[in-house]
């Protein structure tokens, strides 16, 4: 049987949708109230926690109807709570939205704010602000990029949409365009076209590597690389133009990494200067860009052709938003 979605009428709370959690269907349940179910098998939460959620009304039915610490266990009852938020850096840089219609959202992502929660950032992401701002509760990114990379986000705004979406990226029907400032190379002919394996870093899980002849992996990453100028009184740096054909994680930076041409304001590589979760510098961001998107939409029939308006500037300095 498939899974029911969740109820969209329970509402986000700063932007932040709510958790479910499906009681299971048993012949004799072992947890005679809500509240054993809930301390027993979410234990993340103490019970004095849970206690005091409950009481509070701070957890809900399908109905939207509060339910106490006397609740009893309901057979396949779906129970909806809020996350606690903690305090979180500000990333002082504002997102633009470029594009918005009943199926689809583009926004500008500024550098060093993520596109999704996860680790030390909720509040502070990209979609959360959006679902936050915009109240779009079903909102959800197509694809993703780097924290550390600024540019276009897709969004699809109903989730009865969002599959049909995001067949296009897991088939590669998307043309994304990159730009990238890094160091020039003489010795290069161009265009380049950048085949190999990518995979974690045993080292340091935030890096990948491209894995080594002796490992004789197959190519799972594929990267057109071209120049589009050279930078600079000296010409020691150049604008490139990047078509990623796959979209590993780190692509872009590894495969011109591996050329001899690591990206200006790269943190990670050719070696790590912070860790993941060392406070950021934004003074100096990575000068990557994700450019430019043209899709034919499956829900529409529409050809979608989005570009940037941020740009990378001579000075290798890239204008990643407006302060907040």
């Amino acid at each position: 049987m498939a899974r029911l979605p969740k109820n969209a009428d329970i509402p986000m709370r700063d932007g932040v949708s709510p958790s479910c959690v499906a009681l299971p269907r048993l012949r004799h349940s072992p947890w005679p109230t809500l509240l054993d179910f809930l301390a027993e098998r979410l234990p993340r939460i103490p019970r004095d926690e849970w206690r005091a959620r409950l009481r509070a009304g701070e957890v809900v039915d399908d109905d939207g109807r509060a339910l106490d610490e006397h609740t009893p266990y309901l057979h396949g009852q779906r129970v909806y709570y809020w996350r606690t938020l903690a305090e979180e850096p500000r990333i002082p840089f504002r997102e633009a939205v470029l594009f918005r219609d009943a199926h689809l959202l583009v926004a500008d992502k500024p550098h060093f704010l993520p596109v999704t929660p996860g680790g030390r950032y909720v509040r502070e992401t990209l979609l959360v602000r959006l679902k936050q701002a915009l109240g779009l509760p079903e909102l959800s990114p197509l694809h993703r990029i780097d924290r550390e990379t600024a540019g276009l986000v897709v969004f699809s705004v109903r989730a009865t949409d969002r599959d049909a979406y995001q067949r296009l990226f897991r088939e590669r029907r998307v043309d994304k365009t990159y730009e990238a400032i890094a160091p020039w190379r003489d010795d290069l002919a161009w265009p380049q076209r950048r085949v190999s394996h990518l995979r974690e870093d045993e080292t340091a899980f935030y890096r990948m590597r491209e894995a080594t002849a002796e490992e004789a992996l197959p190519p799972n990453s594929e990267t057109w690389i071209e120049p589009l100028e050279r930078l600079g009184p000296d010409g020691r740096y150049a604008r490139y133009r990047l078509r990623p054909v796959t979209g590993k994680r780190h692509q872009l930076r590894v495969h011109l990494h591996a050329l001899g041409l690591p990206i200006v304001g790269d943190q990670f590589y050719p070696v790590a200067r912070r860790g993941p979760d060392d406070p950021e510098d934004y003074a100096q961001p990575l000068q990557l860009l994700a450019q430019s998107l043209a899709f034919d939409d499956p829900v529409t029939g529409e050809r979608r052709q989005f570009q940037s308006r941020l740009r990378l500037d001579a000075n290798a300095l890239l204008t990643v938003g407006t302060p907040a």
